[in-house]
């Protein structure tokens, strides 16, 4: 970048700090909605919550039916053999 063009877009760069930083968090919370282990974590409480009464038996359904969808989609499958 020129200096020119460097003085012109000087205005500019608080908007591009924002738009850094909200990319950063965005790709901070894919990651921790797509992690496995945060996933599985999520499971176990889900059962806890069964367990304790906290929620019905319906609802922990529609849950645990997300969260297994979610994870299956953020572990790739085991490739096939063929013999």
């Amino acid at each position: 970048m020129g200096l020119l063009s460097g003085l012109v877009l000087l205005p500019m760069a608080p908007v591009r700090g924002v738009v850094w930083i909200a990319d950063c968090l965005v790709d901070a919370a894919e990651h921790e909605l797509h992690d496995p282990a945060v996933l599985r974590a999520r499971l176990a409480a889900l059962n806890e919550d069964l367990e304790a009464g906290a929620i019905s038996p319906e609802e922990f359904e529609r849950e645990e039916d997300q969260l297994l969808e979610m994870l299956e989609r953020s572990v790739p499958s085991l490739p096939v053999r063929h013999r």
